[in-house]
């Protein structure tokens, strides 16, 4: 019988899931590796990633651009120990026993990389916190 501690799962919500959702959960998958199970969803998901978006992570190293927007659905909510929204307002289902967490960001949706970069960086940052919260090391 494992002792480990299951992996904890986390689901980012913004209403496109075109920008600061794809980033956060790009970055909890790169400092994580396989330690948290990475959710990402919209609850009016764009047609693809914003293209600065994805240029903007690059610049990081880190690729997205085969990255796709996904609907937000119930199961992903109730599959997911904390649910963290940026700006979907109460679009997200809310369930008992979850941990809601709502991050203010601004929208990177038609800004150019220039504007998208202090926004990646902020989302890079509240990633480590949420790292450290959960006791999670990262190797970056």
């Amino acid at each position: 019988m494992s002792t480990a501690a299951p992996r904890p799962s986390v689901l980012f919500v913004c209403v496109h899931n075109a920008g600061r959702s794809q980033m956060a959960a790009a970055f909890l998958t790169h400092l994580a590796h396989d330690r948290v199970e990475v959710r990402s969803a919209g609850s009016a998901p764009g047609d693809a990633v914003n293209p600065a978006v994805v240029e903007a992570m690059e610049e990081k190293g880190i690729d997205i651009s085969a990255e796709t927007p996904k609907i937000l659905t119930t199961e992903a909510v109730q599959a997911s120990d904390m649910v963290i929204t940026m700006g979907c307002g109460d679009t997200c289902p809310v369930f008992p026993g979850k941990r809601y967490l709502d991050w203010q960001l601004d929208d990177p949706a038609g800004q150019g990389v220039d504007a998208v970069r202090p926004i990646r960086d902020e989302i890079e940052q509240h990633v480590h916190d949420l790292l450290t919260e959960l006791g999670i090391p990262t190797t970056a």
